[in-house]
């Protein structure tokens, strides 16, 4: 047995055994055979290294054997690239006989998209396939799935929900990543199998448990240098003081507070209502080239089937506003529109998803609301890229003192966020939809560089509801309508002003009518 209460031992029925040159830890790693097994761990131990040794014993082996083709997840190209060089190695240690490295494409579930692959063949007829990212083609696979830095994958849930499906026939999805935040779906899944809510094999080792175990005497092996215990402890000094204040996360697995969700799912769910709808509309590709009034009249009649009895339900003694996450393809456009009530606490009052549709008909909806809502004081558009068209037209027809054009920059992020998670703390903005992409979205606001925004690396890869792709953007929508609750406007009122004549002639009459009452 190891320090960490693993026998040192790999499948019997495989008759493999770990190579001696791996450390301690490493070899517990490997030696874990269980349909799911999960590795919380310190950063630069090798542990991915021991994996591709594992690898190649897997896929080298035949069926009888044990042998299954591997299928490695990481999350960035460099990493991938790293693991099959690291796997191509340890096939001519063992000596077995492999093909070249290939590269490959695979299709996506996006047809403008592929996955470039990397592929290792085994006389066995096994192969290892690392991947940049997941494909959607992994469903209906079978053989081991590595997900490596799992923590920093855009959609963990639904990446394993994919790789899970590869146990019903035997196969093995092995898990493997430092901290990124307790609220990250990586820090759930430990804590669900902890909790015995997930079957599952955890293991975990911190940079110290690596040093005990030998660590320090590869990195002398590796650099050419002497092995010195009394260099040792000061060479793990030194580490620790590189990471600094992130040394708890990095080297000891302990998920920061701070590097989860910026909102938690308890607060959104408390803000939530079931009543408040999402109002969805997915265009075909190539409705674009339709006719132009075929659309317009198309989506006149949806406004009037969906939008109009919610914005007729409006009390007209409110104060209304919104904000607009755009885009054309890809992502969504999301209209969140607001009002604000007597009390001034911030209702919503629906959403709409807008997918795939033409920026005339985005438009044509955002006008058509726009119109309606009652006293409608405030806007806000994310004004990046394409969004500056449809936000320079909202100011155009509805006054540029009314439209904000926002870039979403770090300094934007920093002086908006805290007091739209104060307005959900503090009930004065509730009633958001109870949706499971509405709330995914804005739980996908994360802490980058002391700033809560949404990163650039996608967080949430596909919508429950349509099976698109999202990129946090009701999140934005919101945060976006509630910037715009908290802007100064000026109002404007305006009387009619009557021709010359028509005044002369008004007085006259009411003059005359006056004295015959006796007034005048």
């Amino acid at each position: 047995m190891s320090n960490h209460g693993v026998p040192l031992v790999l499948d019997n029925t495989a008759s493999l055994s770990a190579p001696t040159v791996l450390l301690d830890y490493q070899k517990a790693w490997i030696g874990i055979r269980a349909p799911l097994k999960v590795a919380e761990k310190s950063r630069r131990i090798g542990l991915t290294w021991a994996e591709a040794a594992d690898n190649v014993l897997v896929a080298a082996a035949e069926k009888p054997a044990g042998g299954q083709t591997v299928y490695y997840l990481g999350y960035n190209q460099d990493m991938t690239v790293e693991y099959i060089q690291a796997c191509a190695m340890w096939s001519r240690a063992f000596n077995y006989a492999a093909g070249e490295i290939e590269e490959g494409i695979w299709p996506d579930s996006d047809p403008d998209k592929h996955i470039k692959t990397y592929t290792i063949v085994f006389p066995s007829g096994h192969r290892i396939v690392a991947l940049t990212s997941r494909p959607s083609n992994l469903r209906g696979r079978q053989g081991v799935v590595v997900i490596d830095e799992a923590a920093f994958h855009q959609d963990l849930a639904e990446l394993l929900k994919a790789a899970l499906a590869l146990l019903i026939w035997g196969g093995e999805v092995h898990v493997i990543s430092t901290h990124d935040g307790t609220e990250n779906a990586f820090n759930e899944l430990i804590n669900d199998i902890r909790a015995g809510k997930r079957k599952g094999v955890l293991f975990r080792c911190l940079f110290r448990e690596a040093v005990d175990d030998g660590l320090y005497h590869r990195v002398c092996l590796r650099k050419g240098i002497e092995y010195h215990p009394e260099e040792e402890a000061a060479w793990a000094q030194d580490v620790y003081d590189f990471y600094g204040e992130a040394a708890e996360e990095e080297l000891d697995c302990i998920p920061s507070q701070g590097g989860g969700a910026f909102l938690s799912m308890a607060l959104v769910e408390q803000r939530s209502n079931r009543k408040v709808k999402v109002l969805r509309l997915a265009c075909p590709k190539g409705y674009e080239t339709i006719d132009s009034h075929v659309r317009q009249a198309e989506c006149l009649e949806w406004c009037e089937e969906h939008l109009k009895p919610l914005l007729e339900a409006i009390p007209p003694d409110v104060q209304s506003h919104y904000g607009m996450d755009f885009a054309r393809t890809g992502d969504l456009s999301v209209i969140w529109p607001q009002v604000k009530e007597q009390d001034l606490r911030k209702r919503v009052l629906f959403v709409i998803e807008l997918r795939n549709t033409p920026f005339a008909q985005q438009e044509q909806i955002l006008f058509y609301m726009g119109d309606r809502l009652p006293n409608f004081l405030k806007g806000a558009h994310d004004a990046r890229g394409n969004g500056s068209q449809i936000a320079e037209s909202a100011a155009v027809r509805y006054g540029f003192n009314r439209i904000e054009r926002v870039m979403l920059t770090e300094g934007w992020y920093r002086d908006h966020t805290p007091p739209f998670k104060a307005a959900l703390e503090d009930g004065t903005l509730y009633d958001i939809p109870a949706d499971k992409d509405v709330s995914s979205d804005l739980r996908a606001f994360r802490m980058v560089r002391g700033v809560a925004r949404i990163p650039d690396r996608r967080t949430n890869d596909k919508s429950e509801r349509s099976g698109g792709k999202r990129h946090g953007d009701a999140g934005i929508a919101a945060l976006l309508a509630d910037f715009a609750s908290r802007q100064e406007v000026e109002i404007f009122e305006f009387h009619r002003v009557q021709p010359a004549a028509q005044q002369d002639r008004d007085i006259r009459l009411g003059a005359g009518w006056r004295s015959q009452k006796g007034i005048w």
